[in-house]
């Protein structure tokens, strides 16, 4: 995934200020940022549900500037996992699949794996209403992974889920997306988060994305709040 020179407005509002970036086949670039500093709108941008004034996205060598959202293989993953309400836990991740994939034998394999992967299986038949805020996005997660996008755009996606919960997603994201070489885009306001998620870590700080040649360099910036909460820690533990 790459982008350049993306820019967007909105009133006299600068919300993204040339925005480039590049992203290599299976790996995740988290982006730090705080509420309103516009990650979500590059999001948007990428995914095709918010138009760009300037720039370029190229998803899989394809400037993908006159595709609509629905044919560009990015799948945009909210804190909010928006399952059909109608449908079980293996009718939610199959649904994507199976327009992809007619043979059923071929499709439904694939989805009772996946359901293993994601520690489901005794889930199958249930409804989302049945289910905990945590399965719900692992059933999201998974709806997302096994279509094989070009790439994942995920805005906060474990921001309302207790921390053991938070934690599982987290080594589930890494390892599922490892093992289908699914390259994302992770946008967190949590430090540990960027530094977790990400192969690579940048900061998003008033429209403008900033990158670092490592995490001592990124932790070293004092915009990324990585100097005062080691300080804090260290103070913590000195006591």
């Amino acid at each position: 995934m790459e982008v350049k020179n993306i820019a967007k407005s909105f009133g006299k509002a600068k919300v993204l200020k040339g925005i480039d970036l590049a992203v290599e086949q299976g790996k995740t670039l988290a982006v730090l940022g705080k509420s309103g500093c516009g990650k979500t709108t590059l999001l948007k941008i990428i995914s095709g549900l918010e138009s760009k004034d300037t720039g370029n996205v190229i998803l899989d060598n394809n400037d993908v500037e006159d595709w609509p959202t629905h044919k560009r293989s990015a799948v945009y993953m909210y804190q909010e996992p928006l399952l059909f309400p109608h449908m079980s836990v293996f009718e939610n991740i199959a649904f994507g699949l199976k327009s992809k994939t007619p043979q059923p034998s071929d499709w439904k394999d694939q989805t009772n794996e996946m359901i293993v992967q994601l520690g489901l299986k005794e889930h199958t038949n249930k409804y989302p209403a049945q289910l905990s805020g945590g399965q719900k996005q692992r059933v999201n997660f998974g709806r997302a992974i096994i279509i094989k996008p070009s790439v994942l755009l995920l805005d906060e996606p474990f921001g309302n889920l207790d921390t053991e919960t938070r934690k599982q997603m987290q080594q589930l994201f890494k390892t599922l997306t490892h093992k289908y070489a699914i390259t994302s885009l992770f946008v967190t306001h949590d430090l540990k988060e960027a530094l977790l998620m990400g192969d690579d870590v940048a900061l998003m700080d008033d429209g403008v994305l900033y990158f670092y040649n490592d995490e001592k360099e990124f932790l070293a910036d004092p915009r990324t709040g990585g100097q005062t909460e080691l300080s804090f820690w260290q103070k913590f533990f000195h006591e």
